[in-house]
């Protein structure tokens, strides 16, 4: 793949599609509005109908929908360039196991089945497992590789999922709070959320910028990157710093939404070039659109009774993947 970008006008592009979703986020849904009516309710609440939905129900669902969105398409484009790998997700440093086996004994010990709750276990469950697999995989404590991390992250993951059936299937009503999490979502959730995760959203996402100019040394092999005076330990640590505080705040809001992370940077890349100081903020903006055009998909296929966004993206996501798959775009990293 040339190095320079196809589309060199791509990240102001992605601007407006991001205005564009968030439009339809706030005016699509079981009840229809217009772009007018939503804008004059949002700032002018009249106690109507209509406020109480865009006020009340779309616009926490939407600012959650944007900072998950970022975080996750941000993060896999992370994972894919430290470990090379371009089947490499978030969930490969256990964020998504941790998160789970969390909310799973936070349901099981604690009864605790809000969401409001359930996003500070799902946050502290995914830096512990991080923590773990970074002193798994970690060289000498302080060596970071890409080979030992994903082989402790597929360790991790393993042990904690088969915790988390045990503790999901020992007991109904956690069982119950459990699948509501898992399947991902970011209807149902109240403002307090997205205000509870946007300092760690904010922080991963200044990581990552930070972060981008070390991946573009790195992507030349590691002795390059010395050869060019960048400390290839520092920069791992950076970005697994950044992958954390993203996937694992946005997994925690929203439940795992696992094939976000995984694709948006395959689907961005080619329009981008694999210049990673292009690449990361556009995979953070093209998840966001992404991830709201799914909830919207969500609603108005399923009415009343509402798809997750997590299924959409994981159906329209895993589509897009074997497309990129089939035509030989899946770029060797």
């Amino acid at each position: 793949m040339s190095t320079t970008a196809r589309l060199p006008l791509f990240p102001v592009l992605l601007v407006p599609a991001l205005a564009l979703a968030v439009a339809a986020s706030l005016v699509l849904g079981s009840n229809d509005l217009g772009l007018a009516t939503a804008v004059h309710v949002l700032l002018h609440d009249d106690g109507s109908e209509a406020a109480t939905i865009v006020r009340d129900v779309r616009l926490p669902r939407t600012v959650l929908g944007v900072l998950c969105g970022l975080a996750l398409g941000a993060a896999g484009a992370l994972m894919q360039g430290h470990t090379r790998n371009p089947l490499a997700d978030p969930g490969l440093l256990g964020v998504n196991a941790g998160a789970a086996l969390a909310v799973a004994l936070a349901a099981n010990v604690l009864s605790v089945a809000s969401p409001a709750g359930q996003v500070w276990f799902g946050f502290g469950g995914a830096l512990l497992a991080t923590a773990v697999v970074f002193a798994i995989g970690s060289r000498g404590g302080t060596r970071v590789s890409p080979v030992p991390m994903a082989l402790a992250g597929a360790a991790v993951t393993a042990l904690l999922s088969t915790l988390t059936s045990l503790v999901v299937l020992a007991d109904a009503p956690t069982l119950d709070v459990y699948r509501r999490w898992v399947v991902g979502a970011i209807g149902g959730r109240d403002a307090g959320i997205s205000l509870a995760i946007l300092p760690f959203v904010a922080a991963g996402l200044v990581l990552a910028m930070l972060n981008t100019r070390a991946l573009n040394a790195v992507a030349l092999g590691e002795d390059a990157a010395r050869g060019l005076g960048q400390s290839v330990a520092a920069g791992r640590l950076t970005g697994l710093a950044a992958v954390t505080l993203l996937a694992g705040s946005a997994t925690a809001a929203a439940g795992p939404i696992a094939a976000l992370g995984l694709v948006v940077p395959h689907l961005v890349r080619p329009l981008t070039g694999p210049d990673h100081r292009r690449l990361v903020p556009c995979s953070a903006l093209a998840g966001a659109v992404l991830l709201l055009a799914a909830d919207v998909v969500g609603r108005l296929v399923g009415g009343a009774a509402e798809v997750p966004a997590g299924i959409v993206v994981a159906v329209l996501g895993g589509g897009a993947f074997v497309l990129i798959a089939r035509r030989g775009r899946l770029v060797r990293l």
